[in-house]
């Protein structure tokens, strides 16, 4: 049977060229490409042509979506290695600052060490003024007479908040103390500071159970003022407070309260107190070693002193 003129092969030949191209590694994107095929209208060539080149265009879009997949995760990976590296340049040109405090001989009469290293081994750190400010608890004191024979002695500089403190008042009737030192240069360390604050334990109430009271030291406040920019400067974590210059300057300067890291986790007292049920002795044995006492000294007046009466005339 002859075909009419005009017309394009039939179904059959059509079906075939969609084998021929579904055979091929690229089954899947050809089956959607080539399911239209319009034989009806004319010849098959064209259209098989056209599927080609789409099949084509659609290989180099997905072939340019893996490069740019690929090259966006590149990117990714060298941004973290740079960031990474930068935090590490960081850290080693931010060293940290360190505090330690220890304190010294025994009983109610301390010496609190307190040491600052900054960590940094530029020259700059000679023009920097480093203080701290303590805050005692109501269990502690400084004796001001004793911290002006200090000053005198250029020992220990100190400036007490407030200025008078009741020595013997005791724990539960005292407040708390603030101290701004200034700290001297360590000769055994370029970047370091210390200083030597004596302190004093007051008396607690008596307990029931223990004859110790623990008397907790609060962290205290680094100070720094550098009359020189270094590049360990831009990088401490610091804020900004008023604190006076110095002891024999009681001007206000601008200070900066540094963040830090400190060596000792926390420094605890241990003062000694008395237990309760110890108490009718203890008044006991008080009064009547003041009685005797009492009794010796005018006894002893009236034996070996001598009493003379004088008048006066004009």
């Amino acid at each position: 049977m002859s075909r009419p003129p005009g017309r394009g092969p039939g179904p059959s030949a059509c079906s075939r060229v969609a084998v021929r191209l579904r055979a091929g590694p690229e089954r899947r994107l050809v089956r959607r490409v080539a399911a239209p095929c319009p034989c009806v209208c004319g010849p098959c060539s064209p259209v098989t042509s056209q599927s080609l080149s789409s099949l084509d265009l659609e290989m180099q879009w997905q072939w340019m979506e893996r490069v740019f997949l690929w090259r966006s995760i590149l990117i990714f990976r060298v941004s973290l290695l740079v960031c990474t590296a930068g935090n590490l340049s960081a850290q080693a040109t931010c060293p940290d600052i360190t505090v330690t405090q220890q304190l010294l001989k025994e009983g109610f009469h301390r010496d609190l060490l307190t040491k600052v290293e900054l960590g940094a081994g530029d020259e700059a750190i000679g023009s920097c003024t480093v203080a701290i400010k303590e805050h005692l608890p109501t269990g502690l004191y400084v004796d001001p007479y004793e911290l002006a024979s200090l000053q005198q002695h250029n020992l220990t500089e100190a400036l007490m908040i407030p200025d008078i403190v009741d020595v013997e008042s005791p724990e539960y009737l005292a407040t708390d103390l603030a101290i701004v030192v200034y700290m001297k240069p360590d000769p055994q360390c370029a970047s370091c500071f210390k200083a030597m604050l004596p302190v004093h334990c007051r008396y607690h109430r008596p307990t029931e159970d223990d004859g110790e009271a623990l008397t907790l030291l609060k962290s205290p406040e680094i100070l720094i003022h550098c009359h020189k920019s270094f590049p360990s400067v831009a990088c401490w974590k610091y804020s900004e407070v008023e604190a006076p210059c110095s002891v024999r300057n009681r001007h206000t300067c601008h200070w900066n309260n540094v963040k830090y890291k400190h060596v000792n986790k926390e420094v605890i007292l241990k003062v000694p107190v008395g237990l309760k049920q110890h108490g009718t002795l203890v008044c006991a044995v008080t009064l009547l070693t003041t009685v005797l006492c009492s009794s010796l000294v005018l006894a002893a007046v009236c034996k070996y002193g001598h009493f003379s009466l004088v008048h006066c005339s004009e």
